[in-house]
């Protein structure tokens, strides 16, 4: 008899979050039911999560934080950030609100918190309103910098586009009782000056082996579409 288990202090141990769902989301895969289980740990506070397009990684750790953020109230607040690279460091120079100057960069992440709140009553208007009361939030990593992060559910997105020392300074800002997720591609990065091997997300997983706070998964199973994995397979 065999049994999907997870290295954990030394030993092999089954998995709690086998048959979960999150925000009605269940793994489709082995490897999301890993990541489910990661992510659902509370006391594994840095997730790395590295894949290709469509693997996933994105909508689990999203549905995972509305869950443990507005379900269980074991954090505060979900914030939710990414590298801005088309438009550099600084949004300042561009017309509009933050929201307004962010919401092009960040359309991936309000597509799959659509996707996740279809089932509400009008899911636009309750993603407004966990915004306006703090309790989803969005920011760029330029705003970040300088905060101490507390009892708060952190996901960046695409973080391949980080070099370490923004990893460095991103990790360093988490508090007391935060779970921070990292989840990218290696393989699909933007930035001028990164590569697969130089990278944060890469520098990250590498510099966190073995620690017990730290967990990761590599995703290779498309769930998408076979369009969708075709594309990031083959171009």
């Amino acid at each position: 008899q065999s049994a999907l288990s997870r290295y954990h202090q030394e030993a092999l141990r089954p998995l709690h979050h086998e048959d979960a769902v999150s925000w009605g989301i269940r793994a489709r895969n082995k490897e999301q039911k890993f990541a489910l289980e990661l992510l659902l740990d509370d006391e594994v506070q840095v997730v790395t999560l590295v894949g290709k397009a469509g693997t996933g990684k994105t909508l689990l750790a999203l549905a995972v934080g509305l869950e443990k953020v507005i379900e269980e109230g074991i954090y505060s607040r979900f914030l939710v950030t990414r590298p801005v690279i088309p438009m550099g460091d600084d949004l300042g120079y561009l017309p509009g609100s933050k929201e307004e100057k962010l919401r092009p960069w960040m359309q991936p992440i309000y597509d799959n918190l659509e996707y996740l709140l279809h089932n509400c009553p009008e899911p636009y208007d309750l993603m407004e309103d966990l915004i306006d009361r703090g309790v989803l939030e969005m920011e760029p990593l330029t705003y970040i910098r300088g905060r101490s992060i507390p009892k708060q559910f952190i996901l960046c997105d695409e973080a391949q586009n980080l070099t370490p020392n923004m990893i460095k300074a991103l990790v360093t800002r988490v508090g007391e009782g935060t779970k921070i997720v990292f989840t990218g591609d290696p393989e699909q990065i933007d930035h001028p000056y990164l590569d697969a091997s130089s990278n944060g997300l890469t520098y990250l997983v590498e510099r966190l082996k073995n620690q017990e706070v730290a967990g990761h998964i590599t995703m290779s199973k498309g769930e998408r579409s076979r369009v969708a994995e075709m594309g990031a397979r083959l171009l």
